[in-house]
């Protein structure tokens, strides 16, 4: 299927590591222009290095803390000036530090918040305007399937997971009429393929926290066992869904929310 999306210009926060990084790929592969927002540099450099071999888009990084709106701006703006459209925006950039509700420092919680809910705030205001503007638009964020269930170990995370969710309902019916598409991907546990892509400790990309705590292969086992797939998910499985959503094949679907995940959320 062509997805028309050769000459689109899609912004991916978090898009140099895992799952980000795999759907900037999936975006230059079929012709996008990419903007990679991220906060690791180096990582994010190399990124959009292999990106402009890839297809016949431009693909640029600009550096970007999603918590912070005024740097969130920035990047809308810049995108704008480069681009002249941004017709895409998938908010990807997520973290969490797995604990007991607890056993956890309040920092933790204001962390948590900052990047998963308040991350895909800024970035859907600060790029929204343009888009209602051009009477076009596709939204994707970046779920978890912890906000559609409440996980263990992870009650904040989930919290905001199922905050983007509602954001991302009520903002559908709100854009509806400008004709934007606003949809939520939610993944399950989804590994990198190798260390290159997993990221840096300290920053912050959807799933490289889970690389860390699953690497003893018993606790793995234990684990993927409760999905009825009987194995965890790779960046590569969330990238179709995502593509679609943003291409016009799916202009008549928004507001939804569709797990990736194995089965794991039904």
């Amino acid at each position: 299927m062509d997805l028309e999306l050769n000459n689109k210009t899609a912004i991916v926060t978090g898009g140099a590591s895992n799952i980000g990084k795999a759907i900037a790929e999936g975006f230059a592969a079929e012709g996008a222009n990419v903007v990679v927002a991220d906060i690791d540099k180096k990582q994010a450099e190399r990124v959009v290095k292999e990106l402009n071999k890839m297809g016949n888009g431009d693909a640029i990084f600009f550096e970007t803390d999603v918590t912070d709106a005024t740097q969130v701006e920035q990047l809308a703006a810049q995108t704008l000036e480069r681009f002249g459209q941004i017709d895409i925006l998938v908010n990807n950039a997520g973290w969490t530090a797995n604990d007991l509700f607890l056993n956890k420092p309040v920092s933790d919680f204001e962390r948590e918040i900052a990047i998963n809910l308040w991350g895909p705030i800024n970035c859907i205001r600060a790029v929204a305007p343009s888009m209602i503007d051009r009477s076009y638009g596709k939204i994707i964020t970046i779920g978890s399937d912890a906000g559609r269930v409440g996980e263990y170990n992870e009650a904040v995370y989930s919290a905001c997971k199922g905050g983007v969710i509602s954001l991302s309902k009520a903002l559908a019916r709100e854009f509806g009429k400008y004709n934007l598409n606003v949809n939520v991907v939610c993944p399950g546990l989804t590994l990198p393929e190798s260390a290159d892509d997993a990221g840096a400790e300290s920053l912050w990309h959807e799933g490289s926290h889970q690389s860390r705590i699953f690497q003893d292969d018993a606790v793995l086992a234990k684990v993927v066992r409760r999905y009825p797939l009987r194995r965890h998910g790779v960046p590569n499985d969330i990238v179709p869904l995502v593509l679609l959503l943003a291409s016009d094949k799916s202009s008549y679907t928004t507001g939804q929310v569709v797990s990736v995940s194995g089965g794991y959320a039904m």
